[in-house]
């Protein structure tokens, strides 16, 4: 059984003072748990050193998609292949960060990757800000968690002038670089998550400012403008897919910029195959029964309990548990429908004795560096709880 530690919880007024007001579930729930997970110093290493390794593998297996012209099999529209292809044959485009989901980790369970949000990856105010306060209004060692994330972010924003790991001489290469940050309207997550990506990228030394983006104007040979400044560096918090399938002028016109380097699009367009499930069936036949991966196949697996799910989806939507003999046990709806399902077998998440289960979220920013967990039901939705660590 999962070891928990109670704390005392934020109040309102002061997780809003930080900036996070998404603190309370449609159900006037609170969206923070008053517990952490207890982990050892071997759990959290081992947590590091497993999504070090996926991604890795992740960076072979889009490769191998590239090579062998495997975009329609994973769903990527066809409407950003090119840009994909653009986007990955120049270090310029540089992975800011992502979070691999994964089963297991904790109570002796073996770490498995569920899946990697690579391109728009939400719980980063909460990883990076919230369960470090929790540990220092609850007086505890603040320094008591895998949670390097502010910091490595910092870093990887230079690592955008630098190119390299060494981002000592920043200062020194750096060019001026004005960079605009993005998200919708009407959504206060998304856009404060924006706001703090963009206060850490000022914090590394950037030029920065915040439109929505409505706001904005894009040509294909001059680039990208905010009132009438032109911006070299673009920050988006709005899924690859959804630019393809729901506005695909502006997939144009970014293929074109990103062509004419115009300008540098983050998360890069490459990132999609790391998004999409589909890549979670590459993976199992690059590295078949790999200790980190799961049996995935875009049919149903023969006699296991499994998991099918679309290939682009959100907050557990439209995913569906599955017995051995392919019948539905379980289900979320959702809007995802008709993108390509992926299959893979089921992994037993950590419960507590209530029986909610906990995922964990490992972020990596050049390297793994920071820990949350989620806990809700088998399938963690939007009302699923984040839930933060504690190393021993």
């Amino acid at each position: 059984m999962l070891n928990l530690q109670k704390t005392v919880p934020l109040d309102t007024d002061y997780l809003e003072s930080l900036g996070f007001v998404w603190h309370t579930d449609s159900d006037e729930t609170s969206y923070i748990s008053d517990e952490l997970v207890v982990l050892s110093e071997a759990e959290a290493e081992a947590y590091y050193e497993a999504a070090n390794t996926l991604y890795d593998m992740y960076i072979e297996a889009a490769e191998h998609v590239i090579e062998n012209n495997l975009f329609h099999e994973l769903g990527i529209p066809f409407n950003l292949v090119e840009v994909i292809k653009a986007s990955w044959e120049h270090d310029v485009h540089w992975h800011l960060y992502g979070r691999f989901d994964l089963a297991g980790g904790v109570d002796g369970k073996p770490i498995k990757l569920l899946e990697f949000n690579a391109d728009t990856p939400t719980a980063l105010f909460e990883t990076a800000i919230v369960q470090w306060a929790i540990l220092k209004q609850n007086g505890m060692e603040e320094a008591s968690q895998f949670n390097g994330l502010y910091e490595a972010l910092v870093d990887n924003f230079k690592r955008l002038v630098t190119l390299e790991e060494d981002v000592s001489d920043f200062e020194a290469r750096y060019d001026g670089w004005n960079f605009l940050f993005t998200s919708v309207k009407g959504n206060s997550e998304e856009e404060n998550t924006v706001r703090l990506l963009q206060h850490i990228a000022t914090e590394a030394g950037f030029n920065t400012e915040f439109a929505y983006i409505d706001e904005i104007e894009f040509s294909p040979d001059e680039g990208i403008f905010y009132q009438d400044r032109h911006y070299e560096l673009w920050f988006k918090l709005i899924p690859w897919e959804d630019i393809a399938l729901e506005e695909s002028d502006l997939a144009m016109l970014l293929t074109n910029i990103i062509k004419n380097q115009k300008a540098i699009i983050f998360n890069p367009a490459y990132t999609l195959l790391f998004q999409s499930k589909g890549l979670l069936k590459v993976l199992w036949d690059l590295y078949p029964n790999h200790p980190l991966l799961l049996e995935s196949a875009f049919e149903p697996l023969q006699g296991k309990k499994q998991v099918r799910k679309p290939v682009f989806g959100r907050e557990g939507g439209s995913v569906t548990i599955l017995d051995e003999n392919a019948q539905e046990i379980e289900s979320v709806e959702g809007e995802y429908d008709s993108h390509k399902m992926v299959y893979q077998a089921y992994s037993e998440l950590p419960t507590d004795t209530q029986g909610r289960s906990y995922q964990a979220g490992v972020f990596y920013a050049y390297e793994a560096c920071g820990l949350g967990f989620r806990k809700g039901g088998k399938i963690l939705n939007n009302m699923s709880k984040f839930v933060g660590h504690l190393v021993k």
